[in-house]
């Protein structure tokens, strides 16, 4: 491993210091040479420190930041009054090239609002983009858009593309990942306007190995790498996953629950039920990428535990050793029309 540098929002999430220092002192233990910037309240931070034994100042070191983003804080309000944020102290430190990458578990909109701001967006990106893995029948694969922009055109869309391919290369080793659009059918003529356009520009993009469309049923069977779609479609998909997850868990418990014979066969089941939650574990793919950023940001479940936060570090981690962002950047200069004139950003 590479020398690599962390800047850590500590206070952000659910439950903020309870999360963030056990699952910085793990993932210590993982990378020796990993050095990591704590960012939030100092007294707080210094005691929480303590209580893991945590006082090699050589890797581990705060930055002072006087206020926190709260969960439900609007954007305007954690860009114009949260300037000493630990998020944004984080943030700033990845501009100011003393952090490779930032993790947070705070308010998503915000934190995407605010990395646009501070870091602006890779030349060529408008929107940049919310990617993350996701368990398939065979492994996994990453899918973007996950939030961060509701209404999106075709351009964007294939901006979508190339960026989800230059991840899949980097952290996945895939030299052409499969990509492919959700869609509501796999035929040519299903959709709207907008995602037929992307299919046109996709199929046609020498860069991309384009499967064509896939439905919201398929796309667990490991056919394809990316899985591309608008924020809108994106968030819903993801949190009906999230949610039918949770559901099957207590479905499975409330059976096993109702006799004491049902009882006696679940014990039977429990290393079956084990590997089953392991392959489905939600931490393990904790750690949602924010691509099209010219740095690394990367954002944990704001209600992730400890290792599940340590997995979105791994995430960070794996990125800046990588150097993410320089790799879409090459992809989308090579990319020809996927290139999008550029929003200017203002607080």
């Amino acid at each position: 491993m590479t020398q690599v540098t962390l800047a850590v929002d500590a206070m952000g999430g659910d439950r903020g210091l309870a999360v963030t220092v056990p699952a910085v002192a793990r993932i210590l233990e993982r990378h020796r040479q990993l050095r990591v910037v704590l960012t939030g309240d100092q007294a707080a931070l210094e005691q929480a420190l303590r209580g893991q034994g945590l006082d090699d100042e050589e890797r581990v070191c705060i930055e002072h930041a006087s206020q926190l983003v709260e969960m439900d804080d609007p954007v305007s309000v954690a860009l114009r009054s949260r300037r000493d944020s630990s998020m944004r102290v984080a943030l700033n430190l990845v501009r100011e090239g003393r952090a490779d990458a930032a993790v947070s578990a705070g308010n998503t909109g915000a934190l995407m609002a605010v990395s646009r701001f501070v870091l602006k967006t890779l030349p060529g990106v408008d929107r940049p983009a919310i990617c993350t893995a996701i368990p398939a029948r065979n492994g996994h694969f990453h899918m973007l858009d996950l939030g961060a922009n509701v209404d999106s055109g075709a351009a964007h869309l294939l901006q979508f593309a190339l960026m989800g391919a230059a991840v899949v290369r980097a952290v996945d080793g895939v030299e052409m990942p499969a990509v492919a659009l959700l869609n509501i059918g796999e035929e040519e003529i299903k959709g709207s306007e907008v995602v037929r356009e992307a299919a046109t520009l996709l199929s046609g993009h020498p860069a991309i190995d384009f499967r064509g469309y896939v439905e919201g049923t398929d796309i667990f069977a490991g056919k394809v790498d990316v899985v591309v779609c608008d924020g809108f479609v994106g968030n819903v998909a993801l949190k009906s996953m999230e949610g039918t997850a949770s559901m099957i868990g207590t479905m499975i418990r409330e059976e096993i629950d109702r006799s004491w014979l049902r009882k006696l066969s679940g014990l039977f089941a429990l290393p079956l039920l084990r590997a089953l939650r392991a392959r489905m574990d939600p931490d393990h793919y904790n750690g949602a990428s924010l691509v099209g950023l010219n740095g690394i940001v990367v954002k944990s479940h704001g209600g992730a535990g400890v290792e599940g936060f340590r997995a979105a570090l791994d995430v960070a981690v794996l990125e800046a050793e990588r150097r993410v962002p320089a790799l879409i950047g090459d992809a989308l200069h090579s990319g020809g029309p996927a290139a999008v004139e550029a929003a200017p950003d203002s607080v």
